[in-house]
């Protein structure tokens, strides 16, 4: 079994919504977090708060993951603030839904940046610390949708079905390095993303998801944990949290 206490943690896009449950959630358990944030700097610096509150230490660190060069400053920020890294979450990312006819190479190549390259930004710099160490845990949050796919969600499904496979292909290259790669698949969560659904449109989906409502960021949270304290021998897998909403066979 692995432990959070004094552990180093970093979040990426973790200002709201899934990243600050999954950051509020390491910090309780005694991890030490980094929130990272691109742009809402305000939110990170009171999640931090929040977090020093329960005891644990937390800085944010300003980096747009989706650019190589940031995405090792974050990296680069930890190790000189902690001088390690045990726990690294990929959960930065964004949505631009428009069907193909509609979808430009922009909102193409944006979605892939954010959604998919910046995880392997993060794991690349990342990954001399972790092999140093003799272990590490890096978990990827991807989606239903990369699973499932999704009208209006080519990009999106694209960028988050390539985390799938940059996890399991990472999992067996980094076994013998003592560090686990996996991957969460969420569904509908309450997040900002669910909020913006126009209200009739929330009661369609929720019509397509057995459990009958959608999931709350705590609970992704939670799982984060587990994967992180009792995952020790849980690589290359990935872990659906989604109401029934895609059912695996």
């Amino acid at each position: 079994m692995g432990t959070l206490q004094e552990a180093v943690v970093v979040v990426t896009g973790a200002s709201r919504g899934l990243g600050a449950a999954i950051a509020e959630e390491l910090g309780r358990g005694g991890a030490h977090v980094v929130v990272n944030y691109s742009r809402s700097k305000e939110p990170a610096e009171e999640l931090v708060g929040r977090i020093e509150e329960g005891g644990s230490r937390a800085i944010a660190v300003q980096a747009d993951v989706s650019d190589p060069e940031q995405a090792q400053s974050l990296i680069d920020k930890t190790i000189e603030e902690f001088n390690r890294i045990d726990v690294l979450v990929n959960n930065a990312g964004i949505n631009i839904d428009r069907t193909l006819k509609k979808l430009s190479v922009e909102d193409w190549d944006k979605v892939i940046q954010v959604d998919l390259n910046s995880a392997f930004y993060t794991v690349h710099s990342a990954l001399p610390h972790m092999m140093e160490q003799g272990g590490g845990k890096i978990i990827n949050m991807s989606s239903f949708v990369g699973e499932a796919g999704n009208i209006g969600q080519s990009n999106y499904a694209a960028a988050k079905a390539g985390l799938l496979g940059f996890t399991k292909t990472a999992a067996q290259e980094l076994a013998r390095y003592g560090i686990t790669v996996n991957a969460i698949c969420p569904g509908f969560i309450e997040t900002d993303m669910v909020a913006a659904i126009p209200e009739e449109a929330k009661g369609k989906l929720l019509k397509t998801v057995p459990l009958g409502r959608f999931g709350k960021p705590e609970e992704i949270a939670r799982a984060v944990r587990y994967l992180v304290e009792d995952g020790d021998y849980i690589t290359g897998q990935s872990l659906d949290i989604n109401g029934g909403v895609y059912i695996r066979t």
